[in-house]
């Protein structure tokens, strides 16, 4: 076991160019796939050009956090150390800031003559930070992983599919990675709406009644994925151990969609001027997305 062990850490950290050209490539496509909304919309340019240091190292620091959360308990390759896990990251990062700047100047959003440093930077920063998550889910979800396939044998292979399932029986358990999962899937799926004018129209012309209906349609859906997911297929024969999940995660994942969909309007500006009821009901409205995101989102790029 322990030579399967060492055999595989080698065959990882030494990767043929190939492999590392699919992975590249895969991301490359996750990030476009994920954050080409976000890189065609004017909010964002905005927020780009008015965001102040402290806010673009905030969010830098959260992409961060958010990338090594996803790909130490959902990556292609969960089971490596912290140091590859934080090389991937910086990695990723790296690739959405490019793509960002690459597809930015493509469209004309950036101007050398016309534009400051500080504006350039701003736009190409707040881009990347969610391309780089783009590239972190499509390195891990699109395609298969063909790392050590060719250089295992039979036993090995064995080996490594019986440490695959106890990896996997663990890390469903934890709430820990169930809860950076679902933040993932909050911010991928609400970050195309979050930086729109429509959420605050949407906000202000709610009455208390539409808000409250929001959030209960919010919970609903929220409840009725979680019940359809693995859950159900684990707990069939204790009704109780069934609620009970069901209950705890979709509190979790609502609670959590709405903490993303807060940070998100807080940081593009939403929260700006106005009264507390009016924030509330911007959060209630997108969280209706990052609710769906924090619930499905995770289910999908785990």
């Amino acid at each position: 076991m322990a030579e399967v062990k060492q055999k595989q850490r080698i065959t990882s950290n030494n990767r043929p160019l190939r492999q590392s050209l699919k992975e590249y490539a895969r991301g490359i496509t996750g990030g476009l796939l994920f954050s080409f909304p976000l890189l065609y919309t004017m909010e964002v340019w905005w927020a780009g050009f008015i965001a102040s240091p402290l806010q673009l190292l905030l969010l830098v620091a959260v992409t961060y956090l958010l990338l090594l959360g996803y790909n130490r308990f959902a990556g292609m390759r969960p089971d490596v150390s912290w140091k590859s896990v934080m090389v991937d990251s910086v990695e990723e990062i790296g690739i959405g800031l490019l793509l960002s700047f690459a597809v930015l100047y493509m469209l004309n959003r950036i101007e050398f003559a016309e534009m400051s440093i500080d504006e350039i930077m701003g736009k190409v920063i707040i881009e990347a930070m969610a391309v780089s998550i783009g590239v972190s889910v499509g390195t891990a979800q699109l395609g298969v992983n063909e790392e050590n396939a060719e250089g295992l044998d039979q036993a090995e292979k064995e080996e490594k599919q019986q440490a695959e399932k106890r990896n996997e029986g663990s890390l469903y358990r934890s709430k820990l990675s169930v809860s950076v999962l679902a933040l993932c899937g909050a911010i991928l799926v609400g970050g195309n709406v979050a930086p729109t004018e429509e959420v605050l129209k949407i906000a202000l012309d709610a009455s208390a009644g539409n808000i409250l209906t929001m959030a209960l349609v919010s919970i609903l859906l929220s409840m009725v994925i979680l019940y359809f997911s693995d859950i159900k297929g684990k707990m069939d024969n204790n009704i109780r151990d069934l609620l009970y999940h069901i209950t705890f995660d979709t509190c979790i994942s609502y609670v959590i969609g709405l903490a993303a969909a807060a940070f998100m309007l807080w940081f593009f500006g939403r929260f700006d001027g106005v009264s507390f009821w009016v924030a509330f009901c911007q959060s209630i409205t997108l969280g209706v997305l990052t609710s769906l995101g924090a619930s499905a989102g995770r289910l999908l790029i785990k």
